[in-house]
């Protein structure tokens, strides 16, 4: 009887225990459910920011005397707008490179304007995702990019090179022919810690 007993005490205490497990389960699970959705909102909330801003500076631009009148919200300067159709990108580009500016869209961070000789580069996030640059490395040699400056020319870049260097190389900001027009993006490879380095030229 007293072995019954010890049994189902047992039994009842194992069922207890499994409870409390399945509730702190599901509890961990349902919180780490919220910061996900979180982290996905901010990063579209993000976009969408850069979305308002490209629509702002498309308006800018009807009424603007020239390139130097354009400011956007925030005293953000916009260098231009970047296009790939390849990947379904099109964003405005940010004068200066910030944490904060990086967070919204891709930055230029070296170079002049598309209509001189030399080398553009344009940081972006990479967020493994379709937003910024993250699936830049998903262009092929000869797949075009287009700048738009702030007067709404249109400049072509053909992409002639694709490579990874370690997150401390700078040489890609130096390294370009200079009687060339180039444009290098770089971004992260969130797997090794690497630079994805594109380079494209007029």
């Amino acid at each position: 009887m007293n072995q019954i007993l010890v049994t189902k005490i047992k039994n009842n205490s194992y069922k207890y225990i499994f409870k409390i497990q399945l509730l702190i389960s599901l509890t961990i699970m349902i919180f780490l459910i919220c910061i996900l959705f979180n982290y996905f909102y901010l990063l579209k909330k993000k976009e969408q920011i850069s979305l308002e801003i490209i629509g702002d500076y498309n308006i800018y631009k009807l009424y603007a005397q020239n390139s130097n009148d354009i400011v956007i919200k925030n005293d953000n300067n916009i260098f231009g707008i970047i296009e790939i159709p390849k990947i379904n990108i099109s964003y405005p580009i940010f004068s200066y490179l910030t944490d904060e500016n990086l967070k919204i869209s891709p930055c230029k961070f070296y170079g002049s304007t598309p209509k001189n000789n030399g080398n553009i580069c344009i940081a972006g996030h990479n967020y493994n995702n379709s937003m910024f640059f993250s699936n830049i490395h998903n262009l092929n040699l000869n797949d075009e990019i287009f700048i738009f400056d702030n007067l709404n020319n249109k400049y072509v870049y053909k992409v002639f090179d694709i490579y990874e260097v370690n997150k401390s190389n700078l040489s890609p900001i130096f390294n370009f022919n200079k009687y060339n027009k180039e444009l290098t993006l770089v971004t992260c490879n969130n797997f090794n810690k690497n630079r994805v380095i594109l380079k494209a030229k007029q």
